[in-house]
């Protein structure tokens, strides 16, 4: 993962959550299909719907930096807020000498992103930092998600989570109230692959019995997750870039018009 992109989440950096409204289209058909054929619609303009996690379904409540500096207090941390970003970037520019960054809980890893960032290496500081990013009210979603997902699913569309994230992440998406609505959820740290490799997405595609060409995965992502997609024949947008809200999602999907 690229240092851009890693500064935009916990125990990664990850962006502010929500961008506004849906952007209009000029030209583009935005009507959204009937649900079933009953209703005369056409059928969604993708069968599948895999999902980036961190940085793209999952948004963090507050700015991390402020997030560890806070903490840090009470442990002597006395790094400015730029400092610990620049401390992030430089840590994740570093190579990772195991074949996974991810393993298990993640920890190994994170203790070394979390020192790196904040010149900290108290064990008390570290497990609070990560305890805190263990447990929902950490995390948002962004603005329409949870409508969408429902909303496609309705639809037929078959939906996934495809994430190079650390066991933490199925309990996250069930205090976040949407976990019960994936076909799939495909995490890095128990399957033992990371994106971009082929093999993490092809085990989601498997999972919810939807062909590459018949599927969009959306991340934030330029190499993991656009890369990785279109590697094996899967449409990707870029969340921020090509999508910025989920009712954009959800009007490129459930359209009665092909073209994007």
């Amino acid at each position: 993962m690229p240092p851009a992109a890693a500064a935009r989440c916990p125990l990664l950096w990850r962006a502010p959550a929500a961008l506004g409204g849906a952007l209009s289209r000029p030209g583009m058909a935005r009507r959204r299909v009937a649900a079933s054929a009953g209703g005369g619609g056409r059928a969604p303009a993708y069968g599948g719907l895999l999902l980036d996690a961190g940085g793209t379904l999952l948004q963090v409540a507050r700015p991390v930096a402020e997030t560890y500096s806070s903490i840090g207090r009470r442990y002597g941390v006395t790094k400015p807020e730029k400092g610990i970003m620049e401390g992030f970037k430089r840590a994740f520019s570093a190579p990772w000498p195991k074949t996974l960054r991810y393993q298990g809980d993640g920890r190994p890893f994170w203790r070394i992103v979390v020192a790196e960032a904040t010149n900290c290496t108290d064990d008390d500081y570290f497990e609070e930092v990560y305890q805190h990013y263990a447990h929902g009210d950490a995390w948002c979603l962004p603005a329409g998600a949870d409508t969408t997902l429902r909303e496609l699913k309705d639809a037929g569309v078959k939906l996934a989570v495809v994430s190079n994230f650390d066991t933490r992440l199925r309990k996250l998406l069930k205090d976040l109230n949407v976990s019960d609505m994936f076909d799939a959820i495909v995490v890095s740290s128990e399957v033992g692959y990371e994106k971009p490799a082929p093999e993490i997405f092809n085990i989601a595609l498997d999972q919810i019995g939807v062909e590459a060409s018949k599927a969009v995965h959306v991340g934030d992502d330029e190499t993991a997750d656009k890369a990785g997609a279109n590697a094996i024949g899967l449409e990707c947008w870029l969340w921020g870039d090509d999508v910025k809200t989920f009712s954009e999602i959800r009007d490129r999907i459930l359209t009665t018009d092909n073209s994007q």
